[in-house]
């Protein structure tokens, strides 16, 4: 397989689940801004036509993207992911689900250089209603859903972008520990350490 990431993208999350596995994964960084592989230069749009990450090459050659499809993918390929039928299974979905519509789109305003500090306060107080949902949940689980899986490599990556971005959780207690404790994972500290 082959993962086309760029560093401390929401390509991470694909990364970290990786090696939670210890699957066998080419890595090849992208560079996002420009839209070409950072070792060859190659036109990135010409393997994933929507010109971001991540994107899975499978062994079979067929192209994976969108993280929800990727890990989901993963999840059952590796076991992270119950099988169908299984409550399980639908819990990881919704915070699957929860990460990308409400927490990994509302900080896509954080990077666009032209947005208004004003909308962006705004989209700040729409991350901390959100980020109280999260801190109410971990108050009485360590996980997301069950164990370490799919949701909680996903959610690290997402939020992990709150310190570059200024954005405090301090006051969310439960999220915070969540974080610390997510940070201290071999598979989080070497897939941040590949990345550079």
């Amino acid at each position: 397989m082959k993962l086309y990431y760029a560093p401390g993208a929401c390509s991470r999350a694909t990364h970290i689940v990786l090696r939670e596995t210890g699957a066998n994964v080419e890595l090849v960084q992208v560079d996002i801004r420009a839209h070409k592989l950072v070792a060859t230069g190659e036109d990135y749009y010409a393997i994933n036509p929507k010109g971001y990450v991540p994107a899975l090459e499978l062994d079979s050659g067929k192209l994976l993207t969108e993280n929800l499809a990727i890990l989901e993918y993963l999840g059952d390929q590796t076991g992270l992911l119950a099988k169908t039928g299984d409550a399980a299974r639908y819990h990881t979905i919704e915070w699957l689900a929860f990460i990308s519509s409400e927490l990994h789109k509302t900080f896509s305003p954080f990077f666009h250089p032209a947005m208004p500090d004003a909308a962006k306060a705004l989209f700040q107080e729409k991350l901390q209603a959100r980020f109280a949902l999260l801190d109410q949940h971990l108050a009485s689980n360590d996980y997301l859903a069950g164990d370490f899986g799919l949701a909680d490599a996903y959610a690290f990556t997402v939020l992990s972008w709150t310190a570059p971005l200024n954005i405090d959780i301090s006051r969310h207690t439960h999220l915070s520990a969540y974080m610390a404790r997510l940070a201290k994972r071999d598979s989080i500290k070497a897939a941040i350490a590949a990345e550079g």
